[in-house]
């Protein structure tokens, strides 16, 4: 099977130019102006831009959490993943307690197997690692998870404690394996919010007024700083605030290896979107939306690259039956929100569309980087001969709005509701293959691949 890309404007994280994309089954094989070659399907791309598929690498597919699971599927998620521009994710595996981490592994392939839309990988939540757990550690980068990830928060279910998250890290990195952090002081939180539950604070918005930044800064610094006792690079999830960033931002000024991402949610959403009523569930995600303020750090945090990645943390859970569970007690609504269907057209429209990042920035903080430091650059991240051709054409000059009515992940509401933003995921190529075009979805389940990654290669 041959394609041809015609006449679009390529913008990878460093080049912007003008040219046509032959693609020869799976991957580019020539990039050149006006080809002249028979193959079997073209695809017009004049006045679009065409950037390489997005990477997500942080998502929650049937994830089993407060007393339900994520209403998203493999299927059902990355099928909405393609719709915006995602070409790939990278889902979080769990080693339960008492479970080896070969056994959370292999749950999750048995979950995925047969049934993603585009191509994906696991990190594994690891919630044991005892003298001698390198040893599974080490089998499963041998099989392309190179990534683990630990929880300062989440007493009884993830918590791990400073010991473990030590052992895990100096294992890691003897082998260059990257440990991501759930960072925040979920001991504390958790008597917080005790307080708050026996003075009769119910409503959802006590969420987020139960979880401080100062308890996500904590956090940060202290997994920075086991990190650096370690001996290893640390990479922060779902960094929310500007008093965590700038635990980052030091260690980084340091020469440290501390890398972090940012969600959609964080740059777009505040405290003020909780409200006083029962609809302020929808934004119950940890941690918490914050104060408007920090949404200009963040987004300085991103131009400046103090933060490297921007990713979803897509756990969706319906209004309806799922966060219900927690309508009588905040600390019961489970946690989560969806995204993974519009992260790209949301960072185009507030990066680019309002002069906060470049295009090439907008390119490297939703495809390049992640590929990078998770071990999938070239293969993925860029559009380059040899590469896979995960492509979006992407048409900057048309809106949409974002409703719960039209997008395609499996939950009945959107965190972006009625929001209109410029610039529309047209086409979606993943390996080659047409998955997306004109809003039509052209694949099926099972289409995409298991990925084994490398390590982390240094961005």
């Amino acid at each position: 099977m041959k394609t041809l890309i015609r006449n679009g404007r390529i913008i990878t994280a460093i080049d912007d130019y003008n040219a046509d994309v032959l693609i020869e089954d799976e991957v580019i094989s020539v990039i050149g102006a006006k080809l002249e070659v028979e193959v079997d399907r073209v695809i017009d791309a004049a006045g679009k831009l065409v950037i390489p598929g997005g990477i997500d690498p942080h998502t929650h597919m049937e994830l089993p959490f407060g007393g339900t699971s994520s209403s998203d599927d493999f299927f059902t998620g990355t099928r909405a993943a393609a719709f915006g521009g995602t070409t790939t994710i990278i889902d979080f595996a769990v080693q339960n307690k008492g479970e080896s981490m070969i056994q959370g592994v292999d749950k999750w392939h048995a979950k995925a197997e047969g049934k993603t839309a585009i191509d994906y990988s696991f990190h594994l939540i690891t919630t044991d690692f005892e003298d001698g757990a390198e040893r599974d550690m080490y089998q499963l980068m041998d099989e392309g998870i190179t990534s683990f990830k630990l929880f300062m928060a989440y007493p009884g279910v993830f918590l791990a404690d400073d010991a473990t998250i030590f052992r895990a890290m100096s294992a890691a990195g003897e082998r260059g394996g990257l440990i991501c952090m759930h960072a925040e002081n979920g001991v504390v939180i958790n008597e917080i919010i005790k307080r708050a539950l026996a003075s009769g604070h119910t409503a959802p918005k006590y969420h987020a007024l139960t979880r401080p930044t100062i308890a996500e800064a904590e956090g940060v610094h202290r997994a920075i700083a086991i990190a650096e006792m370690a001996e290893s690079p640390v990479y922060i999830v779902h960094l929310s605030c500007a008093d965590a960033l700038n635990q980052v931002r030091e260690a980084r000024d340091r020469g440290l290896p501390a890398f972090a991402e940012t969600c959609p949610q964080y740059l777009f959403l505040s405290l003020d979107d909780y409200g006083d009523g029962w609809d302020g569930a929808k934004y119950v995600m940890t941690p918490p939306l914050r104060e408007k303020s920090n949404q200009a750090e963040l987004w300085k945090g991103l131009r400046t690259d103090d933060l490297q990645v921007i990713s979803t943390d897509h756990c969706p859970f319906c209004m309806k039956e799922q966060k219900e569970l927690g309508r009588e007690n905040f600390s019961k609504i489970p946690n989560g929100a969806p995204g993974v269907e519009h992260r790209v057209p949301l960072i185009y429209n507030g990066g680019v569309v309002e002069n906060r990042l470049s295009l090439n920035r907008f390119v490297e903080l939703t495809s390049t980087a992640a590929a990078k430091m998770f071990g999938l650059f070239p293969r993925k991240g860029t559009i380059a001969v040899g590469s896979d051709a995960d492509i979006v054409i992407f048409d900057t000059e048309k809106s949409q709005t974002i409703s719960a009515a039209t997008h395609h992940m499996n939950v009945d509401y959107s965190a972006y509701e009625g929001k209109t933003i410029k610039g529309v995921v047209e086409t979606v190529l993943s390996r080659g293959r047409v998955m997306i075009e004109n809003g039509e979805y052209e694949g099926k389940a099972g289409d995409g691949h298991f990925l084994k990654r490398g390590t982390c290669v240094n961005i």
